[in-house]
């Protein structure tokens, strides 16, 4: 009787622990207030581009904590509902810094080393790679620092011949390295798919084409960046943290990149994200989309991604829109939307 009685005492506390580790998962990291804010702000963009979709997701540098998730469609002419959008896979325009740090890693490239763009207009292998200012006769020389803040895709690709020459399987391997694409899953996120590489071509895949990727997890690239290196699982509920990757790249390399990432909010296509209240980090980008694997020359994804303080990093975000036809711009679009969040935030 007495070995009863302890045997139901043992399986009480044991079911008790379990319920109460259960509750502990279960505790929403959503902060309600962000989450109105950045909803709020987000639609009043969408509007305003009468865009097809967007997203914002904010997240706690250090333990991965998702702050706000919103996810905004076009459901019919006059307003945008909340939806499930966080695993929509698709190309995207904020590639540049990640192929950079890659290239940093070789240790055959630094921030002052020249890169004449020229007019604009690159021939690669019988295909033509453009800068968006191709029009008007394009960027010239630039330094490397200077061409990420021009979101210069000569400057990216001339990068990448200088680092990994004529073997660009150096150049996927380090993205493997770095788990770049990760994560695979994030509980609470439904169909998120692994990042997937339609046809291993670096000249495209180093400005972001050629491959199929969520928001969440360009944002945990940046986040690591953030964290000094340390890639941290995104969590939607209060739990332990959950490294990823202990160490993406060298601490110099990663210092060199956020110099670079400040130097665009200061001095290049970034200055629309620039906060007055806090010094901030980042990267804008736009893509013509491709979803799925189907490309529409129509459509576009203009992205923000960046954190702050920069001195000691709170908060990670990104906002991504996607619209239909000209102009697109995300360092203009996106950025704003950046930039106001922060300025309703407290740290």
């Amino acid at each position: 009787m007495k070995n009863e009685f302890i045997a139901l005492i043992i399986l009480f506390l044991l079911v008790s622990c379990q319920s109460r580790q259960q509750v502990t998962e279960n505790i929403s990291a959503i902060d309600s207030t962000l989450q109105v804010n950045a909803t709020s702000l987000l639609e009043n963009k969408l509007s305003e581009l009468d865009a097809l979709s967007g997203q914002v997701i904010i997240m706690e540098v250090q333990s991965g904590q998702i702050k706000a998730l919103v996810g905004l469609t076009d459901k019919d002419s006059a307003n945008y509902q909340p939806c499930e959008n966080f695993s929509v896979w698709q190309s995207t325009g904020l590639m540049h810094p990640i192929s950079l740090l890659a290239a940093l890693e070789t240790g055959k490239v630094k921030l002052s080393d020249k890169v004449d763009t020229g007019n604009g207009i690159y021939q690669v292998h019988g295909r033509e790679l453009k800068d968006h200012n191709w029009h008007r006769g394009g960027y010239g020389e630039l330094t490397v620092q200077e061409g990420l803040a021009a979101s210069s895709n000569i400057a990216t690709y001339k990068t990448m011949e200088k680092a990994f020459g004529d073997n660009p399987q150096t150049f996927f391997d380090l993205l493997a390295n770095m788990s770049y694409g990760k994560p695979d899953s994030i509980n609470g996120i439904v169909s998120l798919q692994p990042y997937k590489i339609t046809e291993k071509n670096i000249t495209w895949n180093c400005i972001g084409y050629e491959q199929l990727i969520s928001p969440i997890q360009v944002l945990t690239f940046y986040n690591a960046i953030a964290n000094d290196g340390k890639m941290i699982q995104p969590q939607l509920y209060k739990d332990s943290v959950v490294v990823i990757n202990p160490q993406i790249a060298s601490r110099a390399s990663i210092d060199s990149l956020k110099k670079a990432l400040v130097f665009n909010i200061t001095d290049g296509l970034g200055q629309s994200a620039k906060s007055d209240k806090v010094v901030v980090a980042g990267m804008q980008g736009t893509s013509s989309l491709s979803t799925n694997e189907i490309s529409t020359k129509d459509m576009y994804a203009v992205e923000f991604c960046g954190y702050f303080p920069t001195d000691n990093p709170k908060y990670s975000i990104i906002v991504s829109i996607n619209k239909t036809g000209l102009p697109a711009s995300g360092g203009l679009m996106a950025s704003d939307v950046f930039r106001q969040i922060v300025d309703t935030m407290n740290f």
